[in-house]
């Protein structure tokens, strides 16, 4: 869980943060600051990993904000201004999110925020939407698109229709996170969308002529009674 606050004396910008931070399942807003100071006295006393950060602001400016910090935070930088892009870098901010920016752009931002780099984001205004981080990026993927899911070692990968994501989880991540009732463990290496399923022949299961995985022995007879009547 990302826990994290708002440095912003707009009321429209407060808001689309809030939003989409209210969107992303593993992140936590625990307060929202029209201006710096006030800010500050609350870090005096609490700790948080992210710091959304207006550089226009009341009293103090965003960028003095930062050189008063006496411990360093994670901070994305949100302005209409691109102007201070340069000199915010000096500082190690995360990103800068020039407004308006989209959902994507502040999922890819908060992507890069080195808290775990197992956390998979989840949209809670839309659970068919996952944001799975791969590489150094979240790549957005339909859960109905996905076929099945592979373990390789320490990594696992999604495979949809035309295309397979290398992700860093585990497979049993995958299976506290999706839908038990659609996606079920086949094999020890396999977990399958019940809903992607075009036939069970022998000890395989088809997504289409050529796509298939096997069943694993240990695991036939749980999934035949459950699904094959």
């Amino acid at each position: 869980m990302i826990q994290c606050i708002i440095i912003e004396d707009q009321p429209p910008a407060q808001r689309v943060l809030q939003k989409f931070i209210g969107d992303i399942g593993n992140m936590e807003l625990k307060g929202v600051f029209a201006d710096a100071l006030k800010a500050m006295d609350f870090l005096k006393t609490e700790t948080v990993d992210l710091i959304f950060l207006d550089i226009h602001l009341p009293k103090i400016s965003g960028i003095e904000f930062l050189k008063a910090l006496p411990v360093k935070r994670h901070v994305i930088l949100t302005t209409a201004f691109s102007d201070y892009a340069l000199e915010s870098y000096e500082y190690q901010v995360v990103d800068y999110l020039l407004k308006p920016f989209s959902f994507e752009r502040f999922v890819k931002a908060v992507g890069k925020v080195p808290i775990d780099q197992n956390q998979t984001l989840t949209s809670e205004a839309n659970p068919e939407i996952l944001f799975v981080k791969s590489g150094y990026e979240h790549l957005k993927i339909n859960v109905h698109d996905i076929r099945f899911i592979q373990s390789e070692a320490d990594y696992t990968e999604i495979y949809t229709k035309d295309k397979k994501h290398l992700t860093s989880h585990s497979l049993r991540h995958w299976l506290q996170t999706l839908n038990e009732s659609q996606f079920v463990q086949i094999h020890k290496s396999f977990i399958v969308n019940t809903h992607s399923i075009v036939k069970v022949s022998g000890n395989r299961i088809y997504f289409d002529q050529e796509m298939h995985v096997p069943i694993g022995r240990a695991y036939k007879e749980a999934f035949a009674s459950r699904y094959l009547k």
